[in-house]
């Protein structure tokens, strides 16, 4: 990856009720599943939410240079208030862990794909539940990653 700096990049797949964490390696090849954190459901509106700090702390932890955050772009390709919510979530966390950049990819269907993908493994009911949101992750970052290849190749 020529244009960009090598290292550790954090893929991020921001739902409801869970936020999906994958990693790469720190030469942007393959990701992998890191970690499920819980999403605060109430958080005061003047602080900052525990799955920001926990993610804040990855980043730190991982020594990421970049964070992936999927933006579920619907599949006319509008963003509807599902992505309102990604950004604003992404907007939040970026502050957080400023000078490191958040970057926004089209998610369009890494969910579906994901648990298709552990189905087919044999990963269903609430096992597929407990991983899907960082088979989500590894999905949003994976096809990123090989997107970047191709551009600089």
């Amino acid at each position: 990856m020529s244009d960009s700096p090598r290292g550790v990049r954090l893929g991020v797949d921001v739902g409801q009720v869970r936020i999906g964490v994958s990693r790469s390696d720190p030469h942007g090849v393959l990701a992998t599943p890191l970690v499920t954190l819980a999403r605060e459901q109430n958080p005061r509106s003047d602080a900052v939410p525990s799955d920001v700090t926990e993610l804040a702390a990855l980043v730190a932890e991982h020594e990421a240079v970049e964070v992936v955050v999927g933006l579920p772009v619907n599949l006319a390709g509008k963003h509807g208030p599902a992505a309102e919510h990604v950004k604003a979530y992404a907007r939040q966390l970026a502050d957080v862990i400023t000078p490191v950049p958040v970057t926004l990819t089209d998610e369009r269907m890494s969910t579906v794909v994901a648990s298709r993908r552990l189905a087919e493994r044999g990963v269903r009911g609430k096992r597929q539940r407990a991983v899907v949101d960082q088979a989500a992750a590894v999905e949003i970052l994976q096809s990123w990653l090989d997107a970047q290849r191709r551009r600089t190749q």
